[in-house]
């Protein structure tokens, strides 16, 4: 169960995973890959049950608030007792919370940092100690394109998933002397259940990130599939879809376009428009490229 990035991509087949989210969106659908793939897969999620019919048949499940230190310290124990130790660690639990950054209240900037950067980092201190011992494993953390490009109306999602792959990127260097690789999955908007956790107190931005959740082109099984490659093949930054490696490129190559088209962006919310849903067009236009050009 050695980890290596370069070579070519592994199989999960008797692997021992755990998935934070699992029950629902793009943790059941990694989860659903896992196990067809011959994994021995744990689901933890909110839910005192998974819902039914869900997982598929002999994976297990657990309830976990990953906002808990000591419901973390349960599973943990727990799958030392049942497995003496972890190959996989899938930290996939995550809410969305969406508004202007003097809208959004310090309630919604804690709740999101609780469980979407800090749910990651509870995950990490219960189980690298257990890999390092073992001298392999591999953790992998659901981030955003959010983590990556920030556009306006979207300062506390866009925090804490530049925080999931700041932590991605050092612990990545930090535990590669021990034989744990470590991951990110920045997939851009897909179909899933995330605009239910949107309770925050800017309405009207929420609404606009709904709108953008439900009718994206994609759904949470195709970003699955790209991102379990990703995973397979031991990627650091795992973009699943053209508009993610459009827009991070642009960032990184095109910078005053990227900056250019941001600045429209925020003027746009400014005018009350919809912030969002053409921005990465608008990179694809300045750049005078296809999505092509991108693969």
């Amino acid at each position: 169960m050695s980890f290596n990035s370069r070579r070519r991509p592994r199989s999960y087949a008797g692997a021992r995973v755990l998935v934070t989210g699992g029950a629902s969106g793009l943790g059941l659908e990694l989860t659903r890959l896992l196990a067809a793939d011959g994994a021995r897969v744990l689901v933890v999620d909110l839910h005192a049950e998974p819902p039914a019919d869900a997982l598929p048949a002999g994976v297990d499940y657990r309830p976990l608030d990953v906002r808990s230190d000591e419901g973390w310290d349960e599973v943990r124990n727990a799958v030392e007792a049942t497995w003496g130790g972890l190959d996989l660690l899938v930290l996939n639990a995550g809410i969305a919370v969406g508004g202007r950054i003097e809208v959004a209240s310090m309630e919604d900037w804690q709740r999101i940092v609780d469980i979407n950067l800090l749910g990651v980092v509870r995950g990490f201190r219960a189980f690298v100690p257990m890999m390092k011992e073992a001298g392999h494993g591999q953790i992998v953390a659901t981030s955003s394109l959010a983590g990556l490009v920030h556009a306006p109306g979207m300062a506390a999602y866009n925090a804490v998933k530049a925080g999931v792959v700041a932590v991605v990127e050092g612990s990545r260097a930090e535990l590669a002397p021990f034989g744990v690789g470590v991951s990110a999955i920045c997939p851009s908007f897909f179909r899933t259940n995330l605009h239910e956790s949107l309770h925050g107190k800017d309405v009207e931005l929420e609404q606009s990130a709904t709108t953008l959740i439900t009718k994206a082109p994609r759904s949470a099984k195709q970003v699955a599939g790209s991102a379990y490659e990703g995973m397979a093949r031991g990627r650091t930054i795992i973009l699943t879809d053209p508009d993610g490696r459009i827009a991070w490129r642009s960032k990184r190559f095109s910078r005053p376009v990227y900056e250019a088209v941001l600045t429209q962006v925020g003027k746009r919310l400014a005018a009350g428009k919809p912030p969002l849903p053409t921005w990465v067009e608008r990179l694809q236009q300045r750049q005078g490229g296809d999505r092509s050009r991108t693969r």
